[in-house]
């Protein structure tokens, strides 16, 4: 097997958010290209953020741009991301875009020497993130991929009980994500879901899976609409994804299974979304018997408080911050990079329908 990237295991928390030293400069300007869907949610938190600007917003729809200018008119509007990524007046770009175009607006972003903030997945393969990864080192620019969840109180949470023993050994993770649509045109259902639990199971396990094994079944458009995918970890940890466009209901569930308790995160729940189970199995050798003795565990079940935070508005924060005082983020080049390396495994397995890919 080949030599993954080192992940960065430390908790969020041990990360200082709040405030980010100035050192003297003025705030960190960004260029924002594309304002679709996602688009106007960071254009909006970047406006809430004491050291961050937009100061231009470029999308090719003249509808969006439209939208743009009405919700923002201070703010330049264009149809042209080559003005974003030339403009002496930008220090960072956010590629808020389908992940096709993702390579070639950061690496013209890195060689023109701002910052980037990519939607995720980073990139469409691994060979792309390795250069741009290279590039920004060699630039000294800061890369930052967007993962989201890993701002959420619950994933915060999560990381916290782990970091401190709650659930012991880890034994698995299993994490549901389904509802009936939305349907892509470019990418399959793992490459559009998948990335939300691949990063949140990177960030909480903190090891590189071996190798994986990967299964779906194309029904409307040409992509696999369903698919499933098993990782194998060292010291025995197993992880399951589970990701399909077609269930008539919306499942957004994670399990995580450990020596001394079990978890279980819903994050469609309103209140209680993590729950914590004082539930296992405990198996002895009966001394002298060719046989096992299994005791079930049934204990108390508790429901931490978790942090009430709108987290893109804190993952942009936290980016501002690395760049003022040349911070690596947790969710990095390196970050990104494991995501599509497993992306992309994936897509091998599937074409040789579930073949074992080593990573």
């Amino acid at each position: 097997m080949s030599a993954n990237p080192t992940t960065v295991t430390k908790p969020l928390e041990s990360v200082q958010l709040y405030p980010a030293v100035r050192k003297g400069f003025g705030a960190i300007r960004f260029g924002v290209i594309g304002y679709g869907y996602w688009g106007p949610n960071v254009v909006r938190n970047l406006h809430s953020i004491a050291d961050a600007e937009v100061v231009s917003v470029c999308d090719k729809s003249s509808s969006s741009r439209k939208r743009a200018h009405k919700s923002h008119p201070s703010i330049y509007v264009s149809a042209d991301a080559q003005e974003v990524i030339t403009s002496p007046e930008i220090d960072a770009v956010a590629i808020i875009t389908p992940v096709w175009t993702h390579f070639e607006l950061a690496k013209a972003a890195l060689e023109n020497g701002k910052h980037i903030f990519v939607e995720k997945p980073f990139t469409s393969n691994v060979a792309q993130a390795e250069e741009l990864i290279e590039l920004a080192k060699r630039r000294n620019l800061k890369i930052m991929v967007d993962y989201t969840f890993l701002f959420t109180g619950a994933v915060k949470k999560i990381k916290q009980l782990l970091g401190e023993d709650h659930l012991g050994k880890l034994y698995y993770y299993d994490s549901t994500r389904v509802n009936l649509g939305l349907f892509q045109h470019d990418i399959n259902v793992i490459w559009d879901l998948a990335p939300h639990d691949l990063s949140i199971m990177d960030y909480l396990i903190g090891s590189n899976p071996e190798g994986l094994v990967a299964t779906g079944q194309r029904h409307l458009n040409g992509f696999e609409d369903v698919a499933f995918i098993t990782l194998y970890f060292p010291e025995n940890i197993i992880a399951h994804v589970n990701v399909n466009w077609l269930s008539p209901v919306k499942v957004r569930t994670t399990l995580i299974g450990g020596e001394k308790r079990m978890l279980v995160w819903n994050d469609l729940e309103a209140d209680e979304k993590v729950k914590i189970y004082d539930r296992g199995v405990d198996i002895t050798n009966r001394e002298g018997v060719y046989e096992l003795l299994v005791n079930y565990r049934s204990g108390d079940m508790w429901a931490p408080q978790l942090e009430q935070v709108e987290a893109l508005r804190q993952e942009l924060t936290y980016f501002v911050d690395c760049m003022i005082n040349d911070r690596d983020p947790i969710n990095d080049g390196a970050a990104g990079l494991r995501v599509v390396k497993i992306l992309e495994g994936a897509n091998k397995s599937l074409k040789k329908r579930g073949a074992l890919v080593y990573l």
